[in-house]
């Protein structure tokens, strides 16, 4: 199909540079997941970006889609445990009159992630993060898995801003209840 399309499907220059970027946050870090300040907190949310409040966030970043945008919504969270938060994506197309996408971090880095960044440039970008109860030593590596899921999403997350791209990142202190907080905030926009 990529020959029939004259493109090369193994060309992923914006995948090299998210796992680039990874690689530069985990050595920042001495390999340890730092604590990360958030710009405000909203119940269980901290929030990365423009806004008080989950709803004043929220309302921003679709105040910033241009009007032949798309918003792509990045959980990095577990696709399973997590699956309540892919409503999101109906509620925020409903609100804002956009198109918008879901991916489940840090999988669609091969994917989608290329297209954001490689793409139109016409993205307004949520990326969701959040705090886990347990976590998995990575054989040979001196970081956790915590802390490599973090990387990713702050490494995507650079790449994303350095292409002047709306972003705004929320983490999820309490999981659960931070999906239905979300949920909800959306809801009532």
């Amino acid at each position: 199909m990529g020959a029939a399309l004259g493109t090369d499907p193994f060309n992923q220059p914006n995948v090299t540079e998210a796992k680039e970027a990874t690689s530069i946050v985990l050595s920042e870090w001495n390999n340890k997941l730092p604590q990360l300040q958030a710009s405000s907190v909203d119940e269980d949310v901290e929030i990365f970006g423009d806004g008080n409040t989950l709803t004043a966030a929220l309302k921003n970043l679709i105040a910033t889609t241009d009007a032949d945008g798309y918003i792509a919504i990045m959980a990095y969270l577990d696709r399973k445990d997590d699956a309540a938060l892919a409503e999101l994506r109906s509620i925020l197309s409903e609100k804002s009159g956009r198109p918008v996408s879901f991916g489940w971090g840090p999988r669609f880095l091969h994917s989608t992630g290329q297209f954001h960044k490689g793409g139109q440039q016409n993205g307004t970008f949520l990326q969701v993060t959040g705090s886990t109860k347990t976590n998995f030593a990575i054989p040979g590596r001196s970081f956790d898995f915590q802390t490599l899921l973090m990387a990713q999403a702050i490494g995507d997350s650079r790449a994303l801003a350095a292409r002047k791209y709306p972003l705004l990142r929320l983490h999820l202190q309490d999981r659960n209840a931070g999906i239905s907080q979300l949920l909800k905030a959306a809801k009532a926009l």
